[in-house]
């Protein structure tokens, strides 16, 4: 009695092993997504974060046969909606689309973050635009070595602006200092925008902003780029040198803009959605509308992606730190 029911409790656990199996199968079979996938996007919308997000969003849409909406999750540098994609389920039902200031430089600019960045599982670098060299119009300067004696010439008199303190625009400016032994007056401001307007306004001499914000302004004669900071023309100015080629190779900045999950995402899925994303990168109408917006799209592999941004963290860790730079 005592042996057959051993063999009968052997046999249902057996049975559950078994029942288990199918249904761990059976969930591994289910296609994704089955319903909305949501993407956070930590900045306001009308950003060119914003942009690229919907562009992609609208044709993982239509690839996927399911919604995919855009939640714009604002404040703290990015690092409200950073942190809410971090503490998401990792079920690939949502996603962070995010510039560099969350993924790699508030980790070395805030004392404390409520999420780890190098735990983010990375999908793909979607694109990226680099940052200009921008000088007012009137400024007597119509290369970057003429702007670097002019500043020389006229130590802490030359003002520099940013959207604010630990932003790659303020940032590529320390970088600048240092790498010129120059000094420059920061005049922080609460946006691109306003910067560009006091620009125009004949109020601030220099911007370190990106070519998308720029463009028209530049177009129509109103400021003057006279370097791109990156290793090669951009597209959008062909016509303006690299930092390279105006004898200050070092200084590279770019505005780039990753997918990634929530930790502990499962490989298998995270290749999924990676390639997903990657061949909706690819297409040909996107790469349009990515161009017409003055960004380079790229749509690397994760593994290519978690190299580069692991790189920026180091890169702009550097900067931060040589030049104290430290936000509560």
């Amino acid at each position: 009695m005592r042996r057959r029911r051993m063999n009968q409790m052997q046999q249902l656990a057996w049975l559950g092993v078994f029942a288990a199996l199918s249904i761990g199968s059976g969930f591994a079979q289910t296609a994704f997504p089955t319903r909305t996938v949501k993407v956070i996007v930590p900045f306001p919308g009308g950003g060119i974060n914003d942009v690229l997000a919907r562009i992609v969003g609208d044709r993982l849409q239509a690839k996927w046969g399911q919604p995919v909406v855009i939640e714009n999750k604002v404040g703290a540098a990015g690092n409200i909606g950073t942190t809410a994609a971090y503490q998401s389920e990792p079920d690939g039902y949502t996603l962070l689309l995010s510039p560099p200031g969350p993924l790699a430089i508030n980790q070395s600019l805030y004392k404390q973050l409520s999420y780890k960045p190098q735990e983010f599982v990375p999908l793909t670098v979607v694109g990226a635009v680099p940052n200009v060299v921008i000088v007012r119009k009137e400024l007597p300067v119509n290369s970057l070595k003429q702007l670097i004696d002019y500043v020389k010439a006229n130590p802490g008199k030359v003002s520099v602006g940013s959207q604010g303190s630990g932003g790659t625009p303020h940032l590529t400016a320390m970088m600048f200092q240092r790498m010129t032994d120059t000094h420059m007056v920061h005049v922080p401001y609460r946006g691109e925008t306003l910067v560009l307007n006091d620009m125009v306004g004949g109020h601030v001499d220099v911007f370190f902003g990106n070519i998308a914000g720029v463009r028209a302004l530049f177009r129509e004669g109103r400021v003057k780029v006279v370097a791109v900071a990156d290793t090669q023309r951009a597209p959008a100015m062909p016509e303006v040198p690299t930092t390279a080629e105006a004898g200050l190779p070092g200084l590279v900045s770019t505005a780039w803009f990753a997918f990634a999950g929530p930790p502990r995402m499962a490989p298998a899925l995270q290749s999924e959605i990676a390639n997903a994303a990657i061949a909706v990168i690819g297409a040909p109408d996107v790469q349009e509308k990515f161009r017409a917006a003055s960004v380079e799209p790229i749509g690397n592999s994760p593994a290519e992606a978690a190299v580069f941004i692991t790189q920026e963290a180091q890169r702009w860790g550097e900067v931060i730190r040589a030049n104290n730079i430290v936000v509560d």
